[in-house]
């Protein structure tokens, strides 16, 4: 009888193969599929040779060679592709039987595609893999949700395969229900945007402001990978900064114009939609949208005044409040994002582990940080933390912070250089740390010319008012609801 997998995969793009040579080194065996059938036997015959790896030509046969409860993967481009494989799939599946996508998917369709597939029998996860090629191949942070009862079945496969931490704690666990891995796995995305856009905005700093070379800058962010700023995201803008190909440095060579799949634009739009200040996150796509406009800057540029940038300070001392600056802005960043997690899972009724989530961040994705291991410890002790600004762990660091973390962004300011991120970041602790913020002129401004209401200062919360400010409106106002 012919060995029967343990897992089935579709796509064989670089995750996909990554990922299943990942699961083989672990000792599982993997039946293969991919649209193209000709790439199942090229992998089959190249990267896959004389391993333990099962390649099929239709959904039929991937299925049959699986063992029960049937498992398949789905590693293919997020949308329409997903729903046709999921059809393709359920004629040839049992009651019980598993699939699960891989993929960037966004939320809201995972939360129906779980619903449509339990209602056919058979259980279903979407689940977020963070860690890019090298994760894939190496041990990703694996964050899944769906079908419950799907869990214990993928459980120790998905486990095995993750990244771990240093005393060996799998970078995986289950999230909730429905599509919480993926809503995770937004977030997570949404905190890499702005991580990504404050590190840029800080090389900024150091090229335009201080004059720095690539050498010099490659030099401080090796530095600041060994402190409190050592991360994934540190240690290859380090590795870039230093890089040169035939003598030249390749990072200048690389056009200002950069490129989204849309994960960053999703969990702006979802911390709107649930009315959560995702500011920095905001800033950071849109960032991206205006480096998108590289003609339209480039006219510009020959048109529109500004300040030319020059320092006149201690240079060494101004590293250093960068370098506060961007912590204090990185604290900001997850601490916007949690606050979205918490108020989503209030929303769709999920119970989210966030010291959890912090652990599965810890080791093989992109956000992953030794300060993760701070937020874990933070929720480990208050699981009701409200705001990550709160623990005093985190409150000490934004304190210590806070004079560079100005300095900075008043600096850039003079100097016309743009920090959206970090300057949101400081809005946002400004604004959170503010206790009566003028939007009562804001509520009155609404009243006037829309009769919308407000409330009293010297009233109970919940009883709302109206003022008839120009003698010609009357007593009628609008119905009171939030948008």
């Amino acid at each position: 009888m012919e060995k029967l997998g343990d897992i089935g995969l579709i796509g064989l793009a670089v995750m996909g193969e990554n990922l299943i040579l990942n699961m083989e080194s672990h000792g599982y065996t993997v039946a293969v599929f991919n649209r193209t059938v000709a790439k199942v036997d090229k992998f089959i015959e190249g990267r896959g040779a004389g391993k333990n790896f099962i390649g099929t030509h239709s959904i039929e046969e991937l299925v049959q060679s699986l063992k029960r409860p049937r498992k398949v993967m789905l590693l293919v481009k997020a949308g329409a592709a997903v729903d046709s494989f999921i059809d393709q799939l359920i004629p040839h599946m049992e009651p019980g039987d598993i699939i699960i996508d891989g993929g960037n998917t966004h939320f809201p369709d995972t939360n129906r595609r779980t619903k449509y597939v339990e209602e056919k029998g058979l259980l279903y996860i979407g689940t977020g893999v963070s860690g890019g090629e090298e994760g894939a191949l190496l041990g990703p942070s694996i964050m899944p949700g769906g079908s419950n009862d799907a869990w214990q079945h993928v459980k120790t496969i998905f486990q095995d395969i993750s990244a771990k931490v240093e005393d060996g704690s799998p970078c995986c666990d289950w999230v909730g229900e429905n599509g919480a891995g993926h809503f995770v796995k937004m977030v997570h995305n949404g905190i890499e945007y702005g991580d990504m856009q404050m590190i840029c905005e800080t090389y900024q700093m150091m090229k335009d402001l201080l004059g720095m070379s690539n050498k010099e800058m490659y030099e401080v962010f090796k530095e600041w990978n060994e402190g409190e700023l050592d991360s994934y995201l540190i240690e290859i803008t380090r590795d870039i900064l230093g890089y040169e190909e035939d003598g030249e440095e390749t990072v200048d060579v690389i056009l200002d114009t950069a490129g989204q799949k849309g994960t960053g634009k999703w969990t702006a739009i979802a911390a709107l939609d649930v009315g959560i200040p995702l500011t920095l996150i905001g800033e950071a796509v849109f960032a991206r949208t205006l480096s998108a406009q590289k003609e339209l800057r480039v006219r510009a540029s020959k048109v529109l005044e500004g300040p030319k940038p020059s320092f006149k300070g201690d240079k060494k001392a101004f590293i250093e409040d960068l370098r506060q600056a961007l912590l204090a802005s990185k604290i900001i960043s997850y601490a916007q994002g949690y606050v979205l997690m918490r108020t989503a899972a209030a929303d769709f009724g999920w119970d989210l582990n966030y010291g959890g989530i912090a652990l599965m961040w810890r080791g093989g994705c992109i956000i992953r940080s030794v300060f993760l291991g701070n937020i874990k410890e933070a929720f480990d002790k208050n699981k009701d933390l409200e705001n990550l600004l709160l623990d005093p762990f985190f409150k000490e660091k934004i304190d210590t912070a806070q004079a560079s973390w100005r300095k900075v962004i008043s600096t850039a300011v003079e100097n016309g250089i743009p920090v959206p991120a970090l300057a949101s970041a400081l809005s946002y602790y400004d604004g959170y740390r503010t206790e009566r913020l003028p939007a009562n002129l804001l509520q009155a401004q609404r009243d006037y010319f829309g009769a919308h209401t407000y409330e009293r200062v010297d009233k109970p919360r919940g009883e709302f008012f109206h003022t008839n400010w120009t003698g010609r409106g009357g007593d009628t106002a609008a119905s009171t609801y939030i948008a």
